[in-house]
């Protein structure tokens, strides 16, 4: 039978663990002479098997499973074929396929049998365990070191390591000539290449006797153990070691560095913040922007169609005029402060009461899982001790189990559902925020605006015109004086040209509430129907309008109402948190 010999060192630098794989040749071939193996190749590597990706490894296993004859491997222990899952399964798979035979160890017996294959396992998850604590225990260690400020590696220069201390300590000369560097740099007559000299002058060259390179010059001069921190993985630690500077003479340093630097030259691009987003009336091509000197010498920015979509006879529009038509348009929908303010605040009350609703559903919906998961320990339990049958344990398990993961997929989805008003608190914020543009010379805060209340931007005839999405439309609609254009009929309407008593009579029932009485205050009730057929509802009731917003005339709010009576047991129903139903106008 054919024998490959592995042989494999943990670490790649040719000067670490030299007699390793010496050793482990001269042990291999003592072993295989006395035991009459007959090795036919040979693979050495210098390599970490903690992960996947050894060439010489893989270029082995490849002859393996290429190999028309069964194969034997020969290692020290199993450990230096693999210290991953990957490697080891590759191992196990090629011995369950017959491509591997025999595994041959001085130090650990194994046979081809599912005892052998056992072992086996066992002997590569030790391998894999004892690299992974080794990973953390020098992990840990490298923590604690940290804590007590220790150095962790080999000295910077201008330092000593110390090896009874276990820290570093600053050269008895270099550390001076650093100082004199530092110094010598903050005055800002250096630049890193006559530094560089400066220090070939006390004898602080490179390997080839030559001056130190720019990049190492910054390299010391930005390096921050000189005044105590240690640096890891891109956090800073307080090191307990003596430090060569003090902090003011290394802050001095980086701001002649700053100062110093040539930044690379960008392209200064052209600040023109209404592009982008409109279109020209005439021939939708883009409208693009561009600079122009007047009469009297000054430059302006003007706004022009990029006639790409044919000849288009607009003319230019300034940049100023434009804005003022973008404030007046926003003037539309603005609302004073007093409003938005009262409006902000029942937003606010509205999601306290959805909070307190969603956390008491949530905690029910607990309660229920709790009492599910009790019922299947009692079903347990009894089918244990034979008090029912196997096949109505089945069936009621299959229910209780089928009921508990539909109540925690009730529980995430209440606790991952978006908040249904914030949708409503982010439009009046818009609004609040249209009302100070159309004061403000802010022009890429208006642009976003329109993108966000608006659509379908036109320049046409020097006028810049685009239409409100909804609520933004109704709003203003109605701070225009116009009857908004409702997308379904009101059931009930804002202006019926009839009396209080003729709609009291018309609703079926009196109203004995005094405040009622003003047309203003005609609302109407609707109710979501139910399985069974119900008739729609209309009574009047009163809404706290928000101050100085008192219309002469009745207004039309959209609200949203919920189809179910909770707590409140009424006829008039109660309006729920915005954004669950469907709204309707009142």
């Amino acid at each position: 039978m054919k024998y490959f010999l592995y042989a494999r060192k943990s670490t790649e630098d040719e000067e670490r663990q030299v007699m390793s794989i010496e050793a482990q040749l001269a042990e291999l071939q003592e072993y295989a002479k006395r035991e009459n193996i007959l090795i036919t190749e040979t693979f050495i590597e210098s390599k970490s098997a903690k992960k996947p990706g050894r060439e010489v490894f893989n270029k082995m296993m490849a002859k393996v499973s290429l190999s028309k004859e069964p194969i034997g491997l020969l290692a020290w222990h199993p450990d230096r074929l693999a210290r991953n899952s990957i490697d080891g399964g590759q191992i196990i798979y090629s011995i369950d396929i017959s491509k591997i035979v025999s595994l041959r160890f001085p130090t650990f017996w194994f046979e081809p049998t599912p005892q052998g294959l056992f072992m086996l396992q066992v002997a590569f998850g030790q391998s894999k365990y004892y690299s992974d604590n080794l990973s953390e225990n020098v992990k840990r260690g490298i923590r604690q070191k940290l804590r007590r400020g220790e150095w962790l590696t080999k000295a910077p220069f201008g330092y000593v390591n110390n090896p009874k201390t276990r820290t570093i300590e600053p050269h008895p000369t270099l550390s001076k000539i650093l100082v004199k560097a530092f110094e010598a740099y903050a005055t800002g007559k250096y630049t890193l290449e006559g530094l560089g000299k400066f220090l070939a002058e006390y004898g602080i060259e490179s390997k080839n006797r030559m001056p130190l390179s720019k990049a190492n010059i910054k390299r010391i001069l930005t390096n921050q153990a000189y005044f105590g921190l240690i640096a890891h993985k891109g956090e800073y630690f307080e090191g307990k070691f003596q430090p060569i500077l003090n902090r003011a003479t290394f802050e001095a340093v980086q701001e002649v560095l700053k100062r110093k630097a040539k930044p690379r030259k960008t392209k200064q691009g052209h600040n023109f913040p209404f592009t982008g987003f409109m279109t020209c009336g005439q021939c939708n091509s883009p409208i693009t922007a561009q600079w122009a000197k007047g009469k009297s010498g000054g430059i302006y920015r003007y706004y022009r169609c990029t006639k790409k979509r044919g000849v288009c006879s607009q003319k230019y529009i300034q940049e100023k005029h434009l804005a003022n038509q973008i404030k007046a348009r926003l003037q539309s929908v603005a609302l004073p402060d007093t409003q938005t303010d009262w409006m902000l605040k029942k937003v606010d009350e509205w999601e306290k009461d959805q909070t307190h609703k969603s956390q008491l559903s949530v905690q029910n919906i607990k309660f229920q899982i709790t009492e599910t998961q009790e019922k299947l320990d009692k079903l347990v339990s009894a089918y244990i001790d034979g008090d029912i049958p196997k096949e109505n344990y089945l069936s009621k398990k299959e229910e209780l189990l089928k009921t508990k993961v539909s109540l925690a997929e009730k529980k995430d989805n209440g606790r991952t559902t978006k908040n249904p008003l914030e949708p409503l608190r982010s439009w009046i914020l818009d609004t609040k925020k249209a009302s100070s543009l159309a004061f403000s010379d802010n022009y890429p805060e208006m642009k976003r605006i329109i993108q966000k209340i608006g659509t379908n931007p036109k320049l046409s005839d020097r006028s810049f015109s685009f239409s409100f999405i909804p609520p933004s439309d109704f709003l203003a609609s109605r701070l225009a004086g116009r009857a908004p254009i409702i997308p379904f009929a009101p059931l009930a309407r804002p202006d019926s040209g009839l009396s209080d008593s003729e709609c009291s009579r018309l609703s079926g029932r009196g109203e004995s509430n005094p405040s009622c009485m003003t047309p203003s205050h005609a609302y109407y009730h609707y109710t979501t129907a139910r399985p069974r057929r119900r008739k729609l509802k209309f009574s009047k009731i009163p809404v706290e309008m928000p101050p100085a917003f008192q219309p002469p005339q009745p207004c039309v709010i959209p609200i949203y109402y919920s189809p179910k009576v909770t707590d409140c047991q009424s006829r008039r129903g109660h309006i729920s948190e915005l954004g669950k139903h469907r709204p309707r106008y009142f």
